[in-house]
């Protein structure tokens, strides 16, 4: 009998079976809420229940010996497709967006994989939890709903943290001018065709939002008969301003017109992309709207910009008083392209401290900034007690390339290193040079073996 409990209660709560009393001792502590010290964090049932220089350590701690290393909160990337795409070439194994201009009941929690090989890849860069975000297809509006999950566990029940954290808006701006897959050729538009376009979009999201409040002031009424309507039913959680709704823009007037729309409906805005963000930041800052900024090393978006303009706008934003927040899904950037990009999230941040932005802040809008805006402040985002124990602890500081990832902890259990690149690095690395034996073949074999 105690045997059959042990097993039900391990399957209902497999995060807190698995999470370990840890003690992580004698580093150097950055809370991100105040100035570094060196002493203990404490983490039992996946929580952090101690902070501090003399911190009490439980008697069945396994101790983590930080000596000479330094102690930060998981970092966390703003909005990622981590989780719902595994190979680009292969449509298999791409699930992060569907058919439809309108899908507010689409979430990208059901579709996470936690078995992607990109989840460890990603982790061992320091990241512990993401904002895992449906995209839409081409003329789409409403992508769906958005996951925070955490980087480990064998379901996407393991990892959730907030399955339905952000509605994610693809923002209908006027569009002169696209790329044809048939022709692979640009096609234009005239302006007042495209202009259109965008109005009747709007006006088609503008009426969404309004049947959803409706619908959900219908469906608390006593005695309700209001039929179900999946759609209407997910987006009347987003359209009363308590949980965040992600806006993706550009362009100045783009972003402009997403702010009047998202006042005029009641919507708590994040701006996401934002590469003209800076031409509107005090509007930004006065209206307390925070922006999900792309990949901070990429190209200038027009041809007259100074060649910094992607490097330095992080700290021009927050200079002005914008909440800012780094991410992997917000566009932009150079080399892997979607959740491949994610383990590159500190160098983007490192690339605009180098341009203005304090090291300070730039951890913070990987760490704490994110959770302020997503408004899970409360669980995550710093070091602090009754925060979930996503900790990192490295052996320098995490913007700078040549820092490693020493101990990665989520959720309070103290997860492997180990990833694909690691394993082929280290397969590839003992390879034989050609013209020397291995042991198991001739050196002939050795050479001819594919490179």
């Amino acid at each position: 009998m105690r045997r059959f409990i042990a097993l039900v209660i391990s399957m209902a709560v497999p995060a807190l079976v698995n999470a370990q009393t840890l003690v992580i001792d004698g580093g150097t502590i950055h809370t991100m809420k105040g100035d570094a010290f060196t002493g203990r964090v404490v983490i039992e049932k996946g929580m952090i229940t101690a902070v501090g220089a003399n911190a009490v350590t439980p008697a069945d701690a396994t101790r983590i010996d930080a000596t000479g290393m330094h102690v930060y909160p998981g970092l966390f990337d703003a909005l990622s497709t981590v989780g719902l795409d595994e190979v680009d070439a292969v449509s298999a194994t791409n699930d992060m967006s569907e058919l439809g201009m309108y899908n507010p009941n689409l979430a990208a929690a059901t579709a996470v994989h936690p078995s992607s090989e990109v989840i460890p890849v990603t982790r061992v860069s320091g990241i512990t939890h993401v904002l895992v975000a449906p995209g839409t297809e081409r003329d789409g509006v409403i992508a769906g709903q958005a996951a925070l999950v955490n980087l480990d566990g064998w379901t996407e029940e393991e990892m959730s943290i907030d399955s339905a954290a952000a509605l994610v808006i693809d923002w209908p701006g006027i569009v002169t001018r696209r790329y044809d897959q048939a022709t692979f050729s640009f096609k234009e538009t005239p302006y007042n065709d495209a202009k259109d376009e965008a109005t009747k979009k709007q006006n088609e999201l503008r009426d969404w939002i309004d049947a959803a409040k409706h619908y959900g002031a219908a469906a608390k009424a006593k005695g309700s008969r209001a039929d179900i309507n999946p759609k209407l039913a997910a987006l009347s959680q987003f359209v009363d301003g308590t949980r965040p709704v992600i806006i993706g823009a550009d362009r100045k007037d783009d972003i402009l017109a997403a702010i009047a729309f998202s006042e005029e409906m009641g919507l708590r805005m994040i701006l996401s992309g934002g590469r003209e963000a800076w031409k509107v930041s005090d509007t930004l800052a006065a209206k307390k709207i925070p922006v999900i900024l792309g990949r901070t090393q990429s190209l200038p978006s027009e041809e007259d910009d100074p060649y910094d303009r992607p490097y330095a706008m992080p700290a021009e934003l927050n200079k002005a008083g914008v909440r800012i927040a780094f991410s992997s899904g917000a566009g932009g950037g150079f080399g892997p392209s979607g959740p491949h990009g994610a383990r590159t999230l500190a160098y983007e941040a490192a690339q605009a401290s180098a341009f203005g932005l304090s090291d300070d802040d730039a951890m913070k809008a990987i760490t704490l900034w994110p959770a302020e805006m997503l408004g899970v402040d409360k669980q995550l985002g710093s070091i602090e007690t009754g925060k979930i124990g996503n900790v990192i602890v490295t052996d320098g500081n995490p913007l700078a390339l040549t820092t490693n990832v020493k101990h990665l902890i989520i959720a309070g259990r103290d997860v492997s290193l180990e990833n694909r690149h690691l394993a082929l690095y280290e397969k590839y690395r003992g390879r034989p040079l050609p013209g020397k034996h291995n042991g198991s073949g001739t050196a002939a074999s050795a050479a001819k073996s594919p490179r």
